[in-house]
């Protein structure tokens, strides 16, 4: 990579070549904000100097631990000189994470609770599982429509009862949602749990689980580390 100084002056190919993007992807940021604005020549075409390049790098940077839309409000904010609310965007995140690794490990704590399932005490209906989670029971209908529960019916009165087993299979489908797992995922866990008889197929889940967190931390890490330098060598 060269090594840029600020007014050298730079094609968008230049930006471009450096992350393998297309010349009107980087165009499409400098249009939408994410970049500050090109200096034109003469002829109209756009020139970018070494603070471009540094804007990308940490709009790039920022993307794997904030995703897309949130790198992109961070770097608007930036070139609007609302330098707090780009840092209170990325405290979001953040804060966004360590929701997220709290959830696992009420995800883990729930699953030492799972096995095994307790003898029948008598069931629970659909409202007041529904309360105790904190759902709606139209949630607990979708999750039976997906397989993630199964509770039998009463055969007097037609209303869905929930024993032991089928609260276990709630409390677990309710907090991998929270997780972000897609139902079609849930309900292949859920059934392995229930052909094994126990919780150790979760064993993979919350591993690769916690792997996508450590990565998406060290993510947000160079992603901070890329705005920082951008902060520090803006003009003025």
């Amino acid at each position: 990579m060269r090594n840029l100084q600020t007014g050298d002056h730079l094609r968008p190919v230049d930006l471009a070549r450096e992350h393998g993007l297309s010349t009107q992807a980087v165009r499409n940021y400098e249009a939408a904000g994410i970049l500050p604005p090109a200096t034109r020549t003469p002829h109209g075409y756009r020139t970018y100097t070494a603070r471009h390049a540094a804007a990308l790098r940490a709009f790039l940077a920022l993307i794997p631990g904030h995703g897309h839309r949130a790198a992109a409000s961070i770097m608007r904010a930036v070139h609007r000189d609302a330098v707090e609310e780009a840092l209170h965007l990325v405290d979001t995140g953040h804060a966004q994470l360590l929701d997220d690794r709290r959830t696992l490990h009420a995800v883990e704590a729930a699953v030492r609770d799972l096995a095994p399932a307790p003898p029948d005490r008598g069931g629970t209906f659909v409202g007041p599982l529904a309360h105790r989670l904190g759902i709606r029971p139209a949630t607990l209908r979708a999750w039976e429509r997906a397989g993630l529960v199964r509770p039998p019916r009463d055969p007097r009165t037609g209303y869905r009862v929930y024993g032991a087993a089928d609260v276990r299979d709630a409390r677990l489908a309710h907090q991998l949602r929270r997780g972000g797992y897609p139902l079609e995922r849930i309900a292949v866990v859920i059934a392995q749990v229930r052909s094994a008889g126990g919780v150790e197929p979760l064993e993979t889940v919350l591993r690769d689980w916690r792997a996508r967190l450590s990565a998406r931390g060290r993510s947000m890490l160079a992603g901070a580390a890329a705005l920082h330098a951008y902060l520090d060598d803006r003009p003025g």
